[in-house]
């Protein structure tokens, strides 16, 4: 008995808690490393190729699709996958995926995110469904590009490309032209904002004096008529100045007005205002206008001669003084661009009346004498006189003339006889030259005229005069009908005494 319980005592073994617990997990683990092995042992190789990235996988699944999601590879129905998901798997396989990349399209008023395959502008575009018309715009991140743009390559950040499609507006264009008497229609595609810009897009030129209907601001609606009406050249002449300018005026005063030519009164213009301007067309402007003026002119007072016996031979007393009379003549006066063209005689009235200048002269006649070196003489007139001397050889005719040397009385000339102005002296008059002696009219001359005596020499005691002289006429005293009252003012020689 002793020797059984010994025995039992040697072979039992209580380990200690903590150590049966590092049993149990140790054996668990085993477990599970046989289990992990046996199963990598019945799983099938892959090679995964995810935009030129690739790696090695290795999976139960049965399918494409489940062995990507098995691997925790993610994908979209827009990423292209190589097979296709659906397939079945086959050992040592490749599959390829390439991702589609997003791009924000904006098109028609809306904004749409999309994941595509697509390189182009154009394309994004197509992929989504949305067609591009030829004169359609295509914006890429900002600019304008060219359909077959590329996209930009991506660069990791999460930048997303933007595509904009800007719809072109289908307009009429019709330019109506006066100067060429007709009208052109054009159809314009254009994704212009405004008229003008559409205008500019399609190279219309402008110039001053066009009308455009609507506005060159007016922002484009599909389907809109635009209507330009084309003016045409026209000059203007007015003021001295030419003004070349364009224009749509249906009338001459329609152009005047636009060119700010204003008129006034009288002016006159060519063609007539109410006239339909034609290309090439000049209009005159002439600038009219009336003024009245009054004219002066003066009346020329008269000069009477009165006798007067009480005064003294060549004696004079003013008994008026003359003075001017005023005549006034009023006229309408007619200027074209600053000149006289015409002038009217409106009124005439004498605003003044001459006053006539009236001299007395004497015919009184007072006898005196004279004692000379050749006795005393008794005159009635002492006259001064411009006196010359003649003699036979310059009378003017030859010696064998029958008449030479003979006055116009007939005497024979020599010392003695003198010529004078019948009017003023009358022939047969006696009269006393000093320094010459005493003397009678006997002869005239072509030149003997007014005061002026020419004293007779015979060809050999011929002296020369020329010089002014005071002569007296002798008495008798002639008839008053004989007399000379008043004398003329003639010669007009400087006088010069001997």
């Amino acid at each position: 008995m002793a020797s059984e319980r010994a025995i039992t005592s040697e072979t039992y073994w209580n380990p200690p808690t903590w150590l049966r617990g590092v049993l149990a997990v140790g054996l668990v683990a085993g477990g599970l490393a046989l289990l992990a092995a046996g199963w990598a042992r019945t799983s099938v190789p892959l090679q995964l190729v995810v935009e030129d990235e690739r790696r090695q996988v290795r999976t139960h699944a049965g399918t494409v699709g489940d062995a990507l999601r098995q691997a925790g590879v993610a994908f979209s129905p827009e990423d292209w996958v190589w097979p296709h998901p659906e397939a079945a798997l086959q050992a040592g396989q490749t599959i390829r995926i390439e991702r589609a990349r997003p791009v924000m399209i904006r098109a028609d008023g809306h904004s749409i995110l999309v994941r595509t395959h697509a390189v182009t502008a154009r394309s994004v575009l197509v992929a989504a469904g949305i067609t591009a018309g030829q004169a359609d715009e295509i914006w890429l991140d900002g600019e304008e590009v060219s359909p077959a743009t590329l996209l930009p390559a991506g660069t990791g950040d999460g930048t997303v490309p933007l595509v904009a499609l800007r719809r072109a507006a289908t307009l009429s264009l019709a330019e109506i032209s006066e100067a060429q008497a007709r009208t052109l229609h054009n159809t314009l595609h254009t994704t212009a904002t405004t008229v003008g810009q559409a205008l500019q897009e399609y190279g219309v030129e402008l110039t001053l004096g066009d009308a455009v209907e609507p506005g060159l601001q007016t922002r484009i609606v599909p389907g809109m008529a635009i209507t330009i009406e084309r003016s045409f050249p026209i000059d203007i002449h007015v003021d001295g100045r030419l003004i070349r300018t364009r224009t749509r005026g249906e009338t001459v005063a329609g152009v005047l007005g636009q060119e700010r030519v204003s008129l006034m009164g009288l002016d006159r213009v060519t063609p007539d205002l109410n006239a339909r301007p034609r290309p090439g067309d000049v209009i005159q402007v002439t600038r009219v206008r009336e003024e009245y003026q009054v004219e002066f002119e003066p009346i020329p007072f008269e000069r009477i001669s009165v006798p007067d016996s009480e005064l003294e031979i060549d004696q004079t007393r003013l008994v008026h003084e003359g003075q001017p009379g005023i005549n006034k003549r009023r006229y309408r006066v007619v200027y074209e661009d600053g000149l006289e063209v015409d002038r009217f005689l409106e009124d005439a009235w004498a605003e003044q009346k001459p006053i006539t200048r009236t001299v007395a002269y004497g015919t009184k006649i007072v006898i005196r004498t004279l004692d000379t070196p050749d006795g005393p003489i008794e005159y009635w007139r002492k006259m001064r006189v411009y006196t010359t001397s003649y003699k036979p050889s310059s009378a003017g005719r030859p010696p064998e003339h029958p008449r030479y040397g003979y006055t116009r009385l007939g005497w024979k000339l020599k010392k003695g006889i003198v010529a004078t102005d019948p009017t003023v002296i009358p022939l047969r008059s006696k009269l006393y030259v000093p320094g010459y002696g005493f003397a009678q009219a006997g002869d005239t001359g072509g030149g003997v005229k007014g005061k002026f005596v020419d004293l007779g020499f015979d060809d050999t005691d011929y002296q020369s005069w020329h010089w002014w002289t005071d002569v007296y006429l002798l008495t008798p005293v002639p008839p008053a009908s004989q007399i000379r009252w008043v004398l003329p003012d003639w010669p007009r020689f400087p006088d010069r005494r001997r």
